[in-house]
């Protein structure tokens, strides 16, 4: 992209300039339609995991978009009441009840703040290109799937309207551009149903669709210790796989927009947002990737506008259009949501062209990424186990790269063991190898200013190899450490 493209990109990015632009305008608004639209049954499926009233997902899904239209730090990015907050939620409900949701939410939204006011979003940057790949690729997957009951085993009547579905999104912005063919689609296809009578299965058989908005929630808990040893952990894991999903999801927005977000920002608001929806009734979210790949990609959302209408029109559908909502088939939603997991997934990292560049570890991360995530349904826990993995095959690959270069000095009284590479507890364990304690003669020089020390598993080695020296009664020096290692070798030799 030239330097002209990424100004223009930019400027069509701008808030301000959508706000004055009707054309682009137009767009975001359409984009937070359909968004909107595309949020109503996966919310309603989401809530009968977590155990709550269809209503309380909904709610909390109006008052997070609101929100974090404003709050948020990555424009266009779609926040509600995802399924990953359901799944850690549903067991502390299950076992203690629905009036635990109010103060746990409560707790996760403090964690999230204090996360985003520490500057922990930085540790973003420690999640590898192959972790956040099989990210992408299994939440393509995840996406598929949750949309195959909803077709498979159908009549053929689903079948048809499903082929017609994907017809008007794949072929309409050949010829007409100017609204979302998502949004076309739904239209189409709930008025033919309606039209013609024909019974499918639809978006109000998934949950009732009561019209109104609950008051604030009241604390029908004492907040007490044993109320804290109840909810703790359940607030733990609301925050972290909540950061976890919408850093990741902005992340990939960033890369799909070429736009820039505050990930501080982003912390922050989503802890905010998340007490909001807590005192309104509502349980806790974060990004809903599915979604935000409806609006960014579909829609050509970019801006706040897509959001804050999406939260708007969620908002209408509710409270005052909750019966029509509620007569959408849900194989045209189902329709838009199979060709964003086609469009999610990352095609070019599993071509075998790719795979053949591509070193055989990082493709195993991937894998593991996408393994674990689609094991246990949870995003969250693919990445933790995708990193993980991720560290130990780095530290395997490095730990062997410490080398020792023994040279025997002219007088034939003193050897000297040049050390080359990084020192930590994976590869220091290796050097304890590479010395010839029998064979060397009494004065041993040991030069570290090729290495440095990284932890107190390497001032153990050294510890340890001055030791086996002694044994055949040699003296030892240790040479060559910068300042740093200097100081920490000092500080911990021989106490530990």
């Amino acid at each position: 992209m030239t330097t002209t493209q990424t100004e223009n990109h930019s400027r069509e990015n701008s808030l301000t300039y959508v706000l004055r632009s009707p054309r682009l305008l137009i767009r975001e608004s359409l984009a937070g339609v359909v968004t909107a639209l595309a949020l109503v049954p996966e919310i309603i499926s989401f809530s009968i995991i977590a155990g709550v009233d269809p209503k309380v997902s909904l709610v909390a899904s109006i008052v997070l978009c609101l929100s974090m239209s404003f709050l948020g730090g990555r424009p266009a990015m779609v926040t509600a009441a995802a399924g990953s907050v359901a799944l850690v939620i549903g067991p502390m409900v299950h076992q203690h009840g629905v009036e635990y949701i109010f103060p746990a939410v409560l707790l996760a939204g403090l964690i999230q703040i204090l996360f985003g006011v520490s500057g922990l979003a930085r540790m973003m940057r420690y999640i590898p290109l192959s972790v956040m790949t099989g990210f992408v690729n299994a939440l393509g997957i995840l996406i598929f799937f949750a949309q195959v009951p909803h077709i498979w085993g159908n009549n053929p009547l689903v079948w048809g309207l499903f082929a017609f579905t994907l017809a008007i999104v794949l072929l309409l912005p050949r010829v007409f551009k100017m609204v979302p063919s998502p949004l076309v689609a739904i239209i189409v296809i709930t008025a033919l149903c309606l039209g013609m009578g024909l019974s499918v299965p639809t978006v109000g058989e998934s949950g009732p669709m009561a019209a109104g908005l609950p008051g604030l929630t009241e604390l029908l808990v004492p907040l007490n210790l044993e109320t804290l040893r109840i909810i703790w952990p359940c607030a733990l894991s609301i925050g972290f796989v909540g950061l976890m999903e919408s850093l990741l999801t902005a992340k990939l927005v960033d890369e799909l927009t070429d736009t820039p977000s505050s990930k501080r920002r982003e912390c922050w608001g989503l802890g905010l947002s998340n007490i909001f929806a807590g005192f309104y009734g509502g349980i806790a979210g974060c990004a809903m990737i599915g979604q935000t790949m409806v609006n960014v990609e579909l829609g050509k959302g970019r801006t706040r506008v897509s959001t804050l209408v999406a939260g708007l029109v969620l908002l209408l559908l509710v409270t005052g259009l909750s019966e029509l909502m509620a007569k959408i088939p849900m194989v045209v939603l189902a329709g838009i949501m199979v060709i964003v997991a086609v469009k999610t997934l990352n095609w070019h990292s599993v071509k075998p062209a790719t795979l053949k560049r591509i070193p055989l570890p990082e493709t195993l991360v991937m894998v593991t990424t996408v393994a674990v995530t689609v094991a246990t349904g949870n995003l969250a826990l693919g990445v933790v186990g995708g990193v993980i993995f991720a560290m130990i095959l780095f530290a395997r690959r490095i730990a062997h790269v410490v080398r020792a270069e023994r040279t025997v000095m002219d007088d034939g009284q003193t050897v000297r063991y040049t050390v080359i590479g990084p020192l930590f507890f994976a590869s220091s364990n290796d050097l304890f190898e590479h010395f010839r304690y029998a064979d060397d003669p009494q004065n041993v020089v040991i030069d570290l200013s090729q290495a440095q020390i990284w932890d107190v598993s390497t001032v153990a080695v050294l510890d340890a190899i001055e030791n086996r020296y002694q044994r055949y009664e040699c003296k030892v020096q240790i040479v060559g450490l910068d300042i740093r290692s200097s100081d920490f070798h000092e500080r911990l030799s021989g106490k530990i």
